[in-house]
């Protein structure tokens, strides 16, 4: 009797412990008080989940903070809950659709000829898990959106960010780049096609991206940072069934967007990170990268072809 009337209370035990489990979990926390009045930042899929967050706390410090989504009725549903809850009415809402070129051109375009600056850019936004699809471009979507997307973007906007330096530019990758590979012979996933190794080799991507940018941008006043947020609560898992009854089965130990948002926040905040330009982060600490994710070589070859596949020169 004892036995079945604790299975009876357990969901409302773990319930109840939920917070201070997470809590445990999520030792990872922004402690910076850097202010953000005048300064300019946009974070990419900013119309939920980690993105949401992080524009919120880049707004609550005062930050004029622009959300790249693709969905712009949502997105201005989230800018006016920012607003009430900052008081920060510099909160806007501009269309990005990152799985597609024209998009990120049009984006960049009307930003430049709306902002003198930009101090900080959140490249958030992300696919997971997709049925084999492609972009607008005709790239596969794990790499075209997470990876190229960001890619193109980032380079439309690095005249601005070196304009406006110190500035930082934050790669949001994931654990999951340990078991990606750059296979240059299938990168769009034209000989073999598993969704779940292609977000892999998307998020091994952000990292070697990272890294590269870094090594391009010393000395000019760019720093850039490549973080895992952690196993979070969101969208993300939207094209996974499997994904999500493990979220579901596992919810206790799933991070609130709030919490997945502290290591981005690090990044683009902390001050005296800029010697550590090009690292991994998790938990607000530096992580581990898998060997692949250091390889210099694979690194310029990646950067290398990006560019080709974009039509954008090579030497930025």
């Amino acid at each position: 009797m004892v036995g079945i009337l604790l299975l009876l209370c357990l969901p409302f035990i773990l319930y109840l412990a939920t917070p201070k489990i997470r809590k445990m979990l999520s030792n990872g926390v922004c402690t910076s008080t850097v202010q953000l009045p005048g300064k300019v930042a946009i974070v990419t899929g900013a119309n939920t989940g980690i993105g949401k967050e992080t524009a919120r706390e880049l707004a609550q410090r005062g930050a004029r903070v622009y959300l790249a989504c693709r969905d712009v009725q949502k997105g201005k549903l989230v800018a006016s809950e920012i607003q009430a809850t900052t008081g920060n009415s510099q909160v806007l809402v501009r269309k990005l659709d990152l799985a597609d070129t024209k998009s990120i051109r049009a984006f960049v375009k009307d930003f430049l000829a709306e902002e003198k600056h930009l101090h900080i850019l959140i490249n958030n936004a992300g696919v997971m898990m997709c049925p084999y699809s492609k972009t607008a471009d005709g790239f596969e979507m794990h790499i075209g959106v997470n990876h190229l997307g960001h890619f193109l973007l980032t380079h439309l906007l690095l005249e601005k960010l070196k304009e406006s330096a110190p500035s930082r530019v934050v790669n949001v990758s994931s654990l999951a780049h340990h078991l990606g590979r750059i296979h240059f012979h299938n990168l769009q996933g034209e000989r073999f096609y598993n969704a779940g190794l292609a977000y892999c080799h998307s998020k091994l991507a952000n990292i070697l991206f990272t890294q590269e940018l870094a090594r391009r941008m010393k000395g000019s006043g760019v720093t850039t940072y490549s973080v895992h947020p952690g196993t979070v609560h969101s969208e993300l898992v939207r094209h996974s069934s499997v994904m999500r009854w493990l979220w579901n089965l596992f919810f206790i130990f799933i991070k609130t967007p709030q919490q997945g948002a502290q290591t981005s926040l690090y990044c683009a905040l902390t001050e005296g990170l800029e010697n550590l330009s090009g690292s991994y982060f998790s938990e607000c600490h530096l992580a581990w990268v898998s060997s692949q994710g250091r390889n210099e070589t694979v690194a310029r070859r990646l950067w290398d072809v990006s560019c080709d596949l974009l039509g954008i020169p090579n030497d930025w």
